[in-house]
């Protein structure tokens, strides 16, 4: 789930925090990384969970309007369960492995907060989406997921109360829930109707090595600061270092760190990840900035010796 570049991300935010708290503590921010890094699959599993709520709701909704309790908009259409019955839902509610995570991790936010799932299920009710597709007489597994596919996108993705209740649970999910909702798209987009259930529990990380990856380039990224700081005011004659934006300095000074400790990385592979994250993260100026220092020491290290790369990839 989780690249080498939103690794990256991650470290630079452990950093900037540091920063802004002025609190030295290494194994503090060694532990707010792997917290980070965690609780990203813990919002992935939300969204879901999120889903099969809403299923439910709709399932419930159906029940007391056969009831003669409550009137519903199903009532409206040929088949009123068709939502309830879409083949990619059903998946998701009765995956066993997946609840069974929820149910370890007690992942019980929409149990607790019933009115965000209220208000997404009626955003969907009330969207074309739902309305053209519950009018239609049967349907695809195709046509199935290409609904849940849609309905993410256009209703779930971009609903802001959703959004504010991911951000005030976690600081470090609002940098996470691009992430995540482009990753899920893709998932969907891969699913096929007889899915193995782990299918829906993927690795957050590729193997140990990422784990490995994050903790090395925060750690001596943090304990050669005084180093790696002399290397940027080296480059920048003409620039005051309080001129420097916060975090144009931590990823200089990251990648100035990567491209010294990580033999097995290209020199090309570093300086492209780090202009991609300041463009994202930084000022819209910082990637042409970051880009002269880092080209300038680039060339100053080769002619030193000091790039030892190694490895497949590296011309």
């Amino acid at each position: 789930m989780l690249t080498r570049r939103h690794i990256r991300v991650k470290v630079m935010q452990c950093i900037y925090a540091l920063v802004q708290s002025k609190d030295n503590s290494l194994e503090a921010q060694e532990k707010f990384l792997k917290s980070s890094i965690g609780n990203m699959y813990t919002l992935y599993l939300l969204i879901l969970s999120l889903l099969i709520e809403v299923r439910r709701m709709a399932k419930e909704q159906i029940e007391l309007s056969s009831n003669k309790y409550l009137k519903n908009t199903s009532d409206n259409y040929p088949d009123k369960e068709k939502f309830v019955n879409n083949s990619l839902l059903q998946q998701l509610a009765t995956n066993t492995k997946l609840n069974s995570e929820l149910e370890r991790r007690k992942l019980k936010d929409w149990y607790l907060n019933e009115e965000y799932v209220r208000l997404i299920y009626k955003e969907i009710a009330e969207s074309k989406l739902y309305v053209d597709y519950m009018l239609r007489i049967g349907s695809s597994y195709e046509e199935d997921r290409m609904l849940i596919i849609e309905l993410y996108r256009e209703v779930i993705a971009p609903n802001e109360k959703i959004y504010d209740y991911f951000e005030d649970s976690q600081l470090t999910w609002v940098d996470d829930i691009p992430i995540v909702n482009t990753y899920i798209i893709k998932l969907f987009k891969k699913i096929k109707q007889n899915q193995n259930e782990s299918f829906f529990l993927p690795r957050l990380l590729k193997d140990d090595d990422d784990m490995d990856f994050a903790k090395k380039l925060l750690t001596k990224t943090l304990l050669n600061d005084a180093m790696l700081e002399r290397e940027i005011e080296g480059k920048t004659p003409n620039w005051d270092k309080d001129r420097i934006a916060d975090v144009d300095s931590i990823l200089l000074k990251m990648a100035i760190c990567e491209l010294l400790n990580f033999p097995s990385i290209p020199e090309k592979v570093t300086i492209n990840e780090f202009l991609e994250i300041a463009k994202e993260y930084s000022t819209p100026k910082s990637s042409i900035f970051i880009n002269g220092v880092l080209d300038k020491l680039v060339k100053e290290y080769r002619e030193e010796g000091k790039l030892k790369k190694t490895g497949r990839g590296l011309l």
